[in-house]
């Protein structure tokens, strides 16, 4: 009988968010790949899960990938997790799911922390239809991009460093118009967490006056809701 290959979501701050399945099928695995061991080790550790896990990244996905399937085929259950969140949401997962796949190889993602979505609901921009961006491009396509999303009637949302967080606000201003309502949520669910609401101008100026740290995703009204004016509420701020 051929094996499985589970995709586990991991708190993506407090531990309190781990699943009891997900800690049931890490400790019925055959084997645990991991996005970077020297964060997953503490991780399995504080949950009892008392075994090795290998690093399946950006970096040797393709290579690693054949070894995994030869493993499903010889019945074992496969567990993938990343730093944080689900698996192939904005980090590794996608090519391993996909290849698995065609090998008509049984593959279930268990429901869990992502970070996009809490960040949503408490951005109170519309939920109803969205669109995630991950990333954005750092230099070719960018500008692409921004023109692209310009036109999106959709609420987005996006992550972002800490490093370009600014540069991102700014231009979402220029593309977008400064008073165009968002949402930038940081360190959800951990000890510092922050949610940030208004126009674009205002929460770069939040921004600019505090100590830019942890991990950052941007919610951002569709143009429609704009036109409609349905985000012009005068108490839609932090």
């Amino acid at each position: 009988m051929d094996g499985k290959l589970f995709l586990v979501p991991t708190p993506i701050g407090n531990l309190e968010d781990m699943t009891f399945r997900a800690i049931r099928i890490l400790k019925e695995a055959d084997v645990i790949l991991a996005e970077d061991t020297r964060t997953s080790a503490p991780l399995l550790k504080h949950f009892g899960i008392d075994k090795k896990a290998y690093s399946h990244h950006q970096h040797n996905e393709h290579k690693a990938t054949a070894e995994i399937i030869k493993f499903l085929k010889q019945g074992q259950k496969v567990a993938l997790i990343s730093d944080a969140g689900t698996p192939a949401i904005s980090d590794p997962g996608f090519f391993l799911v996909r290849e698995v796949l065609k090998n008509d190889l049984e593959v279930e993602c268990l429901p869990g922390a992502t970070a996009f979505v809490p960040a949503l609901v408490n951005s109170g921009l519309p939920t109803d239809a969205f669109v995630f961006e991950g990333f954005l491009p750092v230099k070719k396509g960018r500008q692409t991009r921004f023109k692209k999303l310009a036109e999106e009637e959709r609420t987005m949302v996006l992550y972002e460093s800490p490093h370009r967080l600014l540069k991102t606000l700014e231009e979402f201003g220029q593309y977008f118009g400064e008073d165009r309502q968002a949402s930038v949520s940081r360190e959800l669910t951990k000890m510092y967490e922050e949610t940030v609401r208004g126009t674009l101008a205002e929460i770069k100026s939040h921004f600019e006056n505090n100590i830019l740290k942890g991990e950052f995703v941007i919610c951002v009204a569709g143009k429609a809701e704009r036109k409609k004016g349905k985000t012009d509420d005068p108490d839609y701020k932090t």
